[in-house]
């Protein structure tokens, strides 16, 4: 067998990019129900006022929180092990600074992960997902006020009560390595109060934001800290959006950009929550941009003692890296970087590297020693229907199925995997651009970019293939 005999194979989704019924049952704004739509051209507003001239796509999302059982009943049709989502922080807090949880918000997980374990699904939860309550933009500035650690902690200790005995698994941060990137300014560390208009327009502070990862850290390691001792059967992991890098050249000064790139994108945060202190390759990128993180008395301690026990990321693409500022250029997860001539473009223009995904494999264990789980994975594509109403989209098919064949390749170079959950099981809502056009699912849903359709879902071919899959653990991939 390619596969360990207990692999965890499965799906993802975001509770902002699924869920819909926004201000359903107390749940509060979050940042994702103030951000619009847009599309592969048009950029993404901030519009807090809630503009009716703008469509803002997490409101009704694909209904997931009305339509769940049939969802997660599709998903035990291909023989889901393992379901990764999130839990919507203002769901249980409407602002984040409440003392006392929503009830109907903590029932409503109660009832998702109880149909899981009906058809023996592994729930997988993502503590904070993108999904920070909006009032702790207005009020604080987001992460970068540390009393966020307090709020988060809170949340945490209210899940990590309630769902005793139905949850094992928990990422306390969904690619926390955003919060290295300006992009992460939206995302990840919401260091925008006061802002409203195009994502283009959003001022990037890095003063602010590392500031803001670091508390993340400290929180991160707190919630590791107090589940390890209060819940011991929990296992607690990070989560980072791995972007692997190639020098473009073999021009050392390529080969030393493209190392100084991965230090600080793809390693330096897992570094922290796996190693537990900040790596030294920091200090001198800190130094030469002028921030000075502010670590209280207790900071350092707190973060060694609040490793993480496995690692989990997403891949999609790798880049190039080169000095020469003339190298085209191309789109990808959180980030572009130089085009790589040797790989092929999906229709977002995000490279295809599936051997990329066995050299990252390999680097990540070899680092850390610790398990890893690929909990992001896919291929956003135009999904249209054939003369015979059904969706023929080999194009995923092969896709997965070439990544799934390195995957094989890394668990014989000896890395420790334990599960592949594609992104976009089901058709969602796009991060980066809010469309549905961006498909990623097995499970079609019928929802278009204009709001419209009747959100019926419908099995994809991949859908019937990745059934196959799992059945035979990783072995039948024709």
């Amino acid at each position: 067998m390619r596969f360990p005999e207990n692999f965890l194979w499965g799906g993802a989704v975001a509770a902002n990019q699924c869920e819909g019924a926004w201000d359903v049952d107390g749940k509060g704004v979050s940042v994702p129900d103030v951000i619009t739509g847009g599309s592969h051209t048009t950029p993404r507003r901030i519009e807090p006022g809630m503009d009716t001239q703008y469509w803002y796509p997490s409101h009704e999302a694909i209904d997931f929180y009305h339509r769940y059982e049939e969802d997660i009943a599709l998903f035990a049709e291909m023989g889901f092990k393992c379901f990764r989502l999130s839990v919507n922080w203002t769901r249980i807090f409407p602002t984040g600074e409440e003392t006392e949880p929503n009830e109907k918000g903590l029932a409503f997980y109660d009832r998702v992960f109880d149909c899981c374990r009906k058809y023996g699904m592994e729930p997988l939860v993502t503590i904070s997902h993108y999904e920070l309550p909006y009032a702790l933009v207005e009020k604080y500035n987001g992460w970068t006020d540390r009393r966020l650690i307090d709020f988060y902690m809170n949340f945490c200790r209210v899940i990590f009560a309630r769902y005793e005995g139905k949850v094992r698994y928990w990422l306390t941060f969904n690619e926390i390595n955003a919060g290295t990137l300006y992009t992460g300014t939206m995302s990840t560390t919401n260091n925008f109060r006061g802002f409203h208009g195009s994502l283009t327009d959003l001022k990037d502070n890095p003063k602010e934001r590392y500031q803001a990862l670091h508390h993340q850290f400290v929180a991160s390691a707190r919630a590791v800290t107090y589940a390890h001792e209060n819940y011991p059967e929990y296992k607690m992991g990070c989560m980072i959006g791995y972007l692997g890098y190639y020098p473009h050249t073999c021009s050392p000064n390529d080969v030393l950009a493209a190392q100084q790139q991965m230090q600080m994108v793809d390693w330096f945060c897992s570094d922290v929550q796996v190693r537990g202190y900040y790596p030294s390759y920091s200090r001198r990128y800190f130094m030469e941009h002028g921030i000075k993180i502010r670590l209280e008395p207790g900071d350092e301690a707190e973060l060694q003692a609040g490793t993480v026990d496995f690692y989990t990321f997403s891949y999609y693409m790798t880049f190039c890296v080169s000095t020469d500022p003339n190298v085209e250029a191309t789109a990808g997860n959180l980030l572009g970087g130089a085009k790589n001539p040797y790989l092929k473009v999906s229709d977002w223009g995000w490279q295809i590297d599936p051997k990329g995904l066995r050299w990252c494999l390999n680097e990540i264990y070899d680092r850390y020693q610790i398990p890893v789980m690929i909990v992001e994975n896919g291929l956003g594509a135009y999904d249209q229907k054939s003369e015979d109403g059904k969706i023929h989209d080999d194009y995923r098919i092969e896709y997965m199925r070439q990544h799934i064949e390195q995957m094989a390749e890394a668990v014989a170079d000896g890395v420790e995997l334990m599960s592949y959950t594609p992104w976009g099981c089901i058709d969602l809502v796009s991060l980066s651009t809010g469309e549905m056009a961006k498909r990623y699912g097995m499970i079609y849903v019928n929802k278009f970019d204009d709001g419209t359709g009747d959100l019926s879902r419908e099995r994809k071919d991949s859908f019937y293939w990745y059934k196959k899959v799992i059945a035979s653990n990783g072995e039948d991939l024709s």
